[in-house]
């Protein structure tokens, strides 16, 4: 692979590192939020909810304008919107102000995640643009881990005010690296597009699903890892040792991306796609009948791996079901329709705490969620590649 193949993955791996580090600094936050606000669970879900909300608007606006006035440009404007966001948040001074600033960030959260990931589709094609899907997602990993790492040694000392603002710096550094990412791959379709294309005969079917999928893995993911400290507090264990159990359940993420990505070359994306979703459900199985440390990390830490290892792997399925003049639009509409998910899983988990309904009780409803994600995977989508023409061509 030539060095500036790295590049384009480091430059655009860096979002989801950033990306990964604020959602995960969320699930910390909320724990802090809970004493310093006296919230109840349904409040801290629904400020939870706030980023998803943001994501569903950010999703399917910027992955629309990536496809009418570039994917560089977008980027750099979701970032600067991200950043901003961040900083605003350490100075919010209520609940209020808290949930509408991460809708801001939400925003652009939302926005960078499906333009990343087309700017990758753009310059690779076959088993190599896959692979570089999922190794580019697999940054969400170490985002993760960084932010476990703050929560656990810096957020006890100078609080998560702090602690948010110095991530809201580092922000600073991915927009400086934008300034390497290449020009815009070309693509010359006849007729200027819209939403409604993607809902046309030869693009509803994988629209439709592509969403549905996005929504059954958006919704599991966030409802259980965003609660996932707070799962443990619940059950017995120590704040300081969740956040712990957290870091450690962070590392097998990695080895999760790095297996799916040399997957994509032996089998087929639906086939790798099954085997992580399924592997999902098992693990959350495992998780949610638990009932020592050593059960909680070896369960948490599979769930890692399959879950974010099937996240990866759908990133890498989605961009190539469209072809490049609507790639955008589509990865924005699938993630969107998605984010409602996101928003949904959340809050859902905080409104059945407070009916004071069991930890496994929950997860199994994640279990039947993933079920139909997994049926609909197997019986509806299609294996295929849409770059054999650009719309509007003959």
């Amino acid at each position: 692979m030539q060095l500036k193949q790295y590049k384009l993955l480091g430059v655009v791996g860096t979002a989801w590192l950033f990306d990964a580090m604020d959602v995960a600094m969320l699930s910390f936050i909320m724990t802090y939020l809970k004493t310093e606000w006296q919230l109840t669970p349904a409040t801290l879900g629904l400020v939870s909810a706030a980023t998803s909300v943001g994501m569903v608007f950010g999703a399917s606006i910027c992955g629309y304008l990536a496809d009418r006035i570039g994917r560089k440009r977008v980027l750099m404007y979701t970032l600067i919107l991200f950043s901003f966001g961040n900083i605003l948040l350490g100075m919010t001074p209520n609940v209020t102000l808290f949930i509408a600033t991460r809708f801001l960030t939400g925003v652009g959260l939302g926005g960078e995640l499906p333009v990343a990931a087309t700017l990758i589709a753009d310059h690779y094609r076959g088993t190599q643009q896959s692979r570089m899907l999922v190794l580019a997602d697999s940054f969400w990993a170490i985002g993760w881990i960084i932010a476990s790492i703050l929560a656990f040694w810096v957020m006890p000392l100078i609080g998560w005010r702090w602690t948010v603002l110095a991530t809201g710096i580092t922000v600073l550094y991915a927009l400086l690296m934008r300034r390497h990412l290449p020009a815009d791959s070309p693509s010359r379709p006849t007729k200027k597009q819209s939403y409604r294309t993607l809902w046309q005969p030869e693009y509803r079917r994988q629209t439709v699903l592509l969403s549905a999928l996005w929504f059954v893995v958006m919704l599991t993911y966030y409802g259980m890892f965003l609660w996932l400290p707070s799962v443990l507090l619940l059950r017995g264990f120590p704040i300081v040792t969740s956040f712990s159990y957290t870091l450690l359940i962070s590392l097998a993420q990695l080895p999760g991306y790095y297996l799916a990505a040399y997957l994509m070359g032996k089998l087929q994306r639906k086939t790798v796609l099954t085997i992580y979703l399924l592997g999902t459900v098992i693990s959350a199985i495992a998780f949610s009948i638990a009932s020592n440390n050593t059960a909680i990390l070896i369960s948490g830490a599979w769930l890692s791996f399959f879950d974010l290892g099937a996240w990866g792997t759908l990133i890498a399925f989605t961009p190539s079901q469209f072809p490049q003049a609507i790639r955008g639009t589509g990865m924005g509409m699938a993630q969107s329709i998605g984010r409602i998910g996101a928003t949904i899983g959340p809050y859902m988990v905080g409104v059945l705490l407070q009916l004071n309904f069991g930890v496994p009780t929950i997860w199994a409803l994640f279990v039947g969620i993933l079920l139909i994600g997994i049926v609909l995977l197997v019986f509806g989508v299609r294996d295929h590649v849409a770059e054999v023409k650009e719309v509007g061509q003959p």
